[in-house]
């Protein structure tokens, strides 16, 4: 009796150790399904927009600033003859260092983002270290221009998970492009036009920058555009 009441014993404690190593292995498996699904929810609401949808023919063009400011006054005239606004993404560091030029931009009717403090590589850097970056970039441009920035253009399109955390977390929508002129690189005025010409769709972010051939190639790519049927206004009325 003795021996059958222990063994008893011992197969009652194996079934409840059992079940105390089935109940946490089951908690341990919701706490990573809630993590993986709370990560993803998070990468769901910090995702970047490279397009739009309007309902309409339109499309965006985005103007990042990190210098080229001699050539942003034939921009800006080349606009106002089409009646077209833009969005122009500014660095701090040149706001601070073009501020007439920047002021003359916001006096032309044009949307103001945030293109970081440096346009130092974010990804190369911590979530704190890029928050600090938005961050004073947009302290700069208030200062400045009196402006509260919404919209940000990471530096060379660089968003790793850290970057859109960041801006997601100081309330910035981040904003990439669907068409490039890669007027970076210096290409010819005829190009630059005929890449948006061949790109460009509704609901298109096209990505440009203050330079030369860009100047030169802005009357182009306009008409183009007009051509096509495609009204372009500042990209925060292309996303809502």
């Amino acid at each position: 009796m003795f021996l059958r009441a222990l063994i008893q014993k011992i197969k009652t404690r194996k079934k409840l150790f059992s079940l105390c190593g089935a109940a946490v292995l089951l908690s341990l498996s919701a706490v990573y399904i809630s993590g993986a699904f709370g990560q993803e929810d998070i990468s769901a609401a910090a995702a970047p927009y490279y397009s739009g949808e309007t309902g309409e023919q339109q499309v965006a063009i985005c103007v990042n600033v990190d210098w080229g400011e001699d050539y942003i006054p034939q921009m800006l005239a080349t606009f106002a003859a089409h009646d077209v606004k833009a969005t122009f993404f500014l660095t701090g560091r040149w706001t601070e260092k073009f501020p007439a030029v920047a002021k003359e931009i916001l006096d032309s009717g044009m949307e103001i983002g945030n293109h970081g403090l440096k346009h130092t590589s974010p990804n190369s850097m911590s979530y704190e270290e890029n928050k600090a970056d938005i961050e004073a970039a947009a302290a700069i441009i208030e200062d400045t221009l009196h402006v509260k920035t919404v919209l940000f253009a990471p530096a060379a399109g660089e968003i790793d998970e850290q970057v859109q955390q960041a801006a997601t977390d100081l309330d910035y929508r981040l904003i990439l492009w669907s068409v490039d002129t890669i007027d970076w690189q210096k290409p010819k005025v005829e190009t630059i036009v005929s890449r948006v010409a061949d790109q460009v769709k509704d609901g298109s972010i096209i990505l440009m920058h203050p330079t030369e051939n860009t100047a030169a190639a802005l009357d182009g790519i306009l008409d183009v555009l007009a051509e096509k049927g495609y009204q372009a206004v500042p990209v925060s009325a292309l996303i809502e």
